[in-house]
């Protein structure tokens, strides 16, 4: 019965985290301040190896997960303080689930850990190799080698605190969710550094079409160290200058269905200005020189729509 009442609880959190009026976290930089997560496997990068501290151990657990619950409060309470009396009931939830769960039966082990987002279903991709009949012109490596320079750049983008740069590459949903993160921090007099960027690999796992888009979805593994630094004094905040986090992540990228790779020039995508016609090099710019209109991929060009974070393994401190 204990063990029940336990399991209503946190099925009412769940509910309460899906009404409450709290916008996604999409992942530009900004790892110092969690913990590790995921390492459940479906990948070769997966297992016991990938998942680094333990959930519940001396770098996580109840407390940091109460902790977390308590600065999302101040931080959205804030800025929204109509939501304060959800986020005071919310931390309480979590306080109440936890303490029932592990008093009745959970059984939380120094091998578990909090989880990483889930996979696309492999089954739903249909293999790589069938997208040269519906593009001939794509080259999966030309893809790799972007994925990789996209993601050095979005990093680079967050400890200069200015994300205009990688407009274009991404929906536009995705790329404000981003640009409120470089706000906030800048309000909050802190700048967070990626040092010692390494994209070990990346995979193209298949492609599936859905309401007239073709979306590929590829996996991400990296390597980097991360670190939140004040601005008035230079004082680290978070997380080690030292401390390497190998990361694993899965993208997701979208196209109109029926449009094929155009030819390019070297590293170079020829374009014009929608609104000017001006002629415009998207490797030096986004903005049209002419009229400053923002230029945004939408007619041959893969954009970003969603990154999800599969798991972090922090080594060294």
């Amino acid at each position: 019965m204990k063990r029940k009442l336990a399991w209503i609880l946190a099925a009412l959190l769940v509910l309460a985290l899906l009404l409450m009026p709290l916008s996604s976290i999409a992942d530009l930089g900004d790892f110092s301040g969690g913990g590790d997560y995921g390492g459940g496997g479906g990948s070769d990068w997966g297992g016991s190896d990938w998942g680094g501290s333990d959930w519940g151990g001396s770098d996580g657990g109840s407390g940091e997960l109460i902790g977390c619950a308590i600065s999302m409060c101040i931080d959205y309470g804030c800025s929204h303080p109509g939501a304060i009396p959800y986020m005071i009931g919310f931390v309480v939830l979590i306080a109440i689930g936890l303490w029932l769960l592990s008093r009745f039966g959970a059984k939380h082990t120094q091998a578990s850990r909090a989880p990483g987002a889930t996979r696309t279903e492999q089954s739903k991709l249909q293999p790589m190799s069938a997208y040269a009949a519906l593009d001939p012109n794509f080259s999966e490596e030309d893809m790799k080698q972007r994925l990789s320079n996209l993601y050095i750049k979005m990093q680079d983008c967050c400890t200069k605190r200015d994300v205009e740069p990688i407009r274009p590459y991404f929906a536009d949903s995705l790329w404000q969710q981003f640009n409120r993160q470089v706000q906030r921090h800048k309000q909050q007099g802190i700048t967070n550094y990626v040092d010692r960027i390494a994209v070990l690999d990346v995979r193209l796992r298949g492609f599936y079409q859905e309401n007239g888009q073709d979306v590929l979805i590829a996996e991400l593994y990296t390597r980097i160290t991360d670190y939140t630094l004040s601005d008035a004094d230079g004082s680290l905040v978070t997380g080690s200058r030292t401390a390497e986090k190998f990361m694993n992540y899965e993208y997701a990228l979208s196209r109109p269905s029926g449009k094929t790779t155009q030819e390019q020039a070297g590293d170079v995508h020829e374009r014009h200005c929608p609104n000017c016609g001006a002629p415009l090099s998207v490797n030096e710019s986004i903005k049209c020189p002419y009229c400053d209109s923002v230029l945004t991929f939408t007619d041959h060009e893969w954009t970003v729509h969603a990154i999800k974070g599969i798991s972090q393994r922090t080594v060294g401190k």
